[in-house]
């Protein structure tokens, strides 16, 4: 899985790629936790869980990012190192997510207001999956 982070006019933008939708999902928040930090420490930081629901694989992605963008305002941490594991059943689409929460004493990060719908891609790839995440500064 990679990311690469995208000049965007006003906003930063978040390309990933991943072998996997699980993988395509934690490279993308990665990548939103490097738009906020240029330097993340490889040990500390305490793990955390939580899970989000939606209606499509794109709301989902929105809502995953919007809800490490809540923890990290929460917890007062930059979310890195995330894992997710996406399902669909019945119809909802589901991510159980984690991530290791870096305190903002131990960083300098820039804030990051939210996450949009604008450009979004979530796309199957003959290598896997692709994503395409603008978000707001």
């Amino acid at each position: 899985m990679s990311f690469d982070l995208r000049d965007h006019t006003a906003d930063v933008a978040v390309e990933a790629t991943g072998d996997s939708l699980d993988a395509v999902f934690g490279a993308v928040a990665d990548g939103m936790a490097a738009a906020m930090c240029d330097e993340i420490p490889d040990a500390g930081g305490d793990r955390f869980a939580f899970s989000v629901a939606a209606e499509s694989r794109e709301a989902l992605l929105f809502d995953y990012l919007d809800e490490l963008i809540y923890e990290r305002d929460v917890r007062g941490v930059l979310p890195v190192d995330n894992e997710a594991t996406v399902e669909e059943a019945d119809g909802e689409w589901r991510v159980e997510g984690s991530a290791r929460g870096i305190g903002f004493d131990r960083v300098e990060a820039r804030d990051l207001k939210a996450v949009t719908y604008s450009e979004m891609d979530l796309s199957e790839t003959a290598d896997g999956w692709h994503a395409y995440v603008v978000f707001d500064v």
